[in-house]
Formats: structure tokens, sequence, C-alpha cells
């Protein structure tokens, strides 16, 4: 299988690049802003930048679209680039899924809902919230308008290994390992199920081993608010100090509308890979210790 990653250089690409390579497939990885040394340049929004990489050479047979605007705030007060780097960049990556003939995956999110009945299923309703959604679910639609074999993963709260550490729980552990004191205002009435990156890149690798297509949601064991999430991974740092101070997610008055009950019912993935085991929060942290 030969794979080219849009945004290996993040949190979901850079472990969907690890993991396939590790499986022997030949894979390719591009980063836009943020280079690492297993990446190639790729810019989504202009497919003629000369110093693009060349896909079509490369002929893959699978592109797999992580790069994204993740930043729901921003995304609220600067729509035009929302869409163009959520929804154009999935266009300009349609387009060339088709010139190269290769089958399209697309990261989304468990924000296309609107927190009130979650946690959700594949075939719940739609109801974005929020500029950034509203892209999300844009993207989605015209990745799975496009081809019946497109393949889309919904994911939330993603954590894990990466470069940067960008992500919530990296930044908790690696602040703890440091004596580094804390000081966290987090929401107590927003839920999700929390995704560890390798096993979402775990969980593609075997539906695109097997020509799967159209939605899964993915996500970990664990159901959980943001205070119990902090306060999941501080347990295991005893000596960490930290002011955790909970507030409701209205009292934040965030730009942004937030989907309160999200998350997911993985059903359809465990129903046809049973044997799959995901982990959670507690299995990653012990690995980071």
């Amino acid at each position: 299988m030969k794979v080219f990653i849009s945004g290996a250089s993040g949190l979901v690409g850079g472990n969907c690049l690890k993991h396939f390579t590790e499986q022997g497939w030949d894979v390719v990885g591009s980063y836009y802003s943020f280079q690492t040394d297993d990446t190639v340049f790729y810019d989504t929004l202009n497919p003629d930048h000369p110093n693009n990489f060349d896909v079509p050479a490369f002929a893959p047979d699978v592109i797999v679209h992580c790069g994204a605007l993740t930043h729901v705030d921003y995304c609220e007060t600067h729509i035009e680039e929302s869409y163009e780097k959520t929804v154009q960049s999935t266009i300009n990556l349609i387009k060339l899924a088709k010139e190269c003939k290769a089958r399209m995956v697309y990261i989304s999110t468990d924000y296309v809902f609107d927190g009130k009945n979650g946690p959700y299923r594949e075939d719940a309703p739609f109801n974005p919230l929020c500029v950034y959604s509203r892209h999300k679910l844009e993207a989605e639609q015209l990745v799975l308008s496009d081809s019946p074999e497109a393949l889309v993963l919904r994911v939330t709260n993603v954590y894990g290994n990466e470069l940067r550490g960008k992500n919530f729980v990296a930044r908790i552990i690696d602040q703890c390992k440091i004596k580094q004191k804390l000081t966290l205002k987090l929401p107590y009435d927003q839920y999700a199920s929390p995704a560890n990156a390798w096993d979402i890149a775990r969980a593609m690798f075997v539906l695109l081993r097997d020509g799967k297509h159209g939605v899964y949601n993915i996500g970990g064991t664990d159901y959980m608010n943001r205070v119990e999430l902090a306060l999941r991974v501080l347990s295991y740092f005893p000596n960490a100090e930290y002011d955790l101070i909970p507030i409701s997610t209205a009292e934040m008055n965030q730009p942004a509308a937030r989907p309160l009950l999200g998350g997911f019912v993985k059903m359809k993935f465990s129903k046809e890979y049973p044997e799959f085991l995901f982990g959670n929060i507690d299995s990653y942290v012990k690995t980071q210790l």
C-alpha cells in the first residue's frame, strides 16, 4: 500500500506515518508550517506550489488528510481562514486524489454534533454549533459525497506522542516532569471520549487494509469531562503542584460554542473488530513515567 499523508508533522498524522511505515507500507508524510525530519513540504492550499512534493509521481493508493485548523475560538473570528484551511484544503486534496486514482481518508470530529444527546453513533443527526464545526462537517460531507470508497474517522480529545507535545495530556505530563506548577481552569460539563493518536493510527490501518469505507467513530475506553481527564493524569504525579478550578462552559464565555455531551459510541468499529483493544488515559500515562 502506498499512502500520502497531509499534515504528518502533527499529532494524528505523525502517528499514522510511524505506524503505517512500521507495518511495511510505502508512506510519504507532508508538512506545511512545521517541518520534521521524516516529512516533505506540501501546501494543500496551493497545489501548484513549486516546492510541493510530487504526489502524482509517487502515485499513492490512499491520501489521508490530517492537516487542519483546530483552534476552535480562532476559527470563530477568522471565518475565511477557517474555510480555507478546513474546507478548501479538502477540496484540493479530493481533486488530487482523483488525479492519482487514490482513496481519500478524512479526519473529522464530534463537533459535528450539538452535544445534547452524546455520546454519538455514526448515524446521529448533525447540528454543528460553531464555525469550526460547520466547516468540519462541510469537508466531511464533501469527501463522502465524492466517492463511495472514501473513509472518514471522527475523533475527539486526541492525545499521545508528538514532537511538539502540544496536546492537553502531553502538556500536563511535561509540566509535571519539570516540576512546574500548573494552573488549570477547566469545564466540568464538557464530556468526551479521549483517543490516543496511536490507537487512531492503528484503527485507520486495519480499516484501510480491509478496504472499509464510510464513517467510523473512534474513541478510547474513557468517557469523562475535562476536570476528570486532568485529575486522572495528575494522579500519576503525587508531588505535582497545581491549582485546578472547575468551571461551567457558560462561565468560560468562549467565542465558539462547544458540544457538552460529546464523544462516541464506537459500536460499528467494535462489531467489525471485536479483538481490537483501545487504550485509555491510564495506559498512556504509564508509558510516559
